[in-house]
């Protein structure tokens, strides 16, 4: 696997600095299946991007979390053409990288990603809680005829079942994934969006305790006034104070092991979406990082 440059990869980093990477970020811009705007393609470019100008320095950890952590990047690279052999590479990239113990932070990309992500943590850990931020839960079986549609991405990821999943900023749901989600009641834990007011992070901190857990985020998880910058933008959603609280919360009460972010369609002029995307990423880093518990 062939790296960029620290000042040409994530953070836009001194080429100085050579700590030995923990972290490797991945783009993988993924676009097979989205069904309403597009542009994921372009979202790992633009975040690395936008990533250049976020400030190093963490003023809740009070220091500069990358110097202790090791974040390398990726060099771009061709994804496959069909989405099953897609899914495959990301898995196999994965793979290499937690059998060299790194944590993978992927970049898409499409929502659908994730069931192929997510594959060799369940192989090396047993068994995975999926802590997705989301609008939609991505529950159906299958989207416009495709079973790996971005619709279905957590669905997917549910059909090997030693995985769970805590689901945050819900406030989409169809019909036809309610028979499933209620037969699934064990696996799947939703905090809708629309009892934000109510939530309660001492239950998700019981549900996800000392557990393994793959972070994967939808942006459009985020209010649209937030986030507008995805295909599928809804009303309603998860705004940052809040989101970084809940991420704070499950690096303090699980091992966070992996993450990909997801479904940017970067708008041409408005780079704050990026940035946006770009200073979650290092957040997510950094408190896995901070907060890290040695499961053995």
């Amino acid at each position: 696997m062939k790296y960029l440059s620290n000042k040409k990869g994530f953070l836009g980093t001194d080429n100085k600095s050579n700590n030995k990477e923990n972290v490797v970020v991945i783009p993988f811009g993924l676009e097979k299946t989205v069904s309403y705007g597009g542009g994921t393609n372009k979202g790992p470019r633009e975040i690395i991007k936008a990533s250049h100008q976020v400030e190093l320095f963490d003023e809740d950890l009070n220091k500069e979390p990358y110097k202790s952590i090791g974040i390398k990047t990726l060099k771009p690279f061709p994804i496959k053409k069909n989405i099953v052999d897609a899914l495959k590479q990301i898995e196999n990239i994965n793979k290499f990288l937690l059998e060299r113990e790194k944590f993978p932070l992927i970049l898409g990309g499409e929502h659908s990603l994730t069931s192929g992500a997510i594959r060799p943590f369940i192989k090396k850990f047993g068994k995975i809680c999926l802590l997705h931020f989301d609008a939609h839960a991505d529950l159906r079986n299958s989207y416009n005829g495709n079973k790996f549609s971005h619709a279905s991405a957590i669905r997917r990821c549910l059909d090997n079942l030693n995985v769970s999943v805590v689901s945050f900023g819900i406030r989409n749901i169809s019909l036809s994934e309610m028979p499933f989600l209620n037969k699934n009641k064990k696996r799947i834990n939703i905090f809708w969006a629309k009892d934000k007011l109510k939530w309660n992070l001492n239950k998700f901190k019981k549900i996800i305790k000392n557990k393994k857990v793959y972070l994967t985020f939808d942006v459009d998880g985020l209010d649209l006034s937030l986030m507008p910058a995805t295909g599928t933008p809804e009303p309603g959603g998860l705004f940052w104070d809040e989101t970084i609280k809940i991420i704070k919360v499950a690096a303090q009460s699980s091992h966070i092991v992996g993450a990909d972010i997801n479904e940017l369609s970067p708008i041409k002029g408005f780079d704050s979406y990026n940035f946006l995307v770009a200073k979650l990423a290092y957040k997510i880093i950094s408190y896995s990082f901070e907060f890290k518990k040695k499961f053995r």
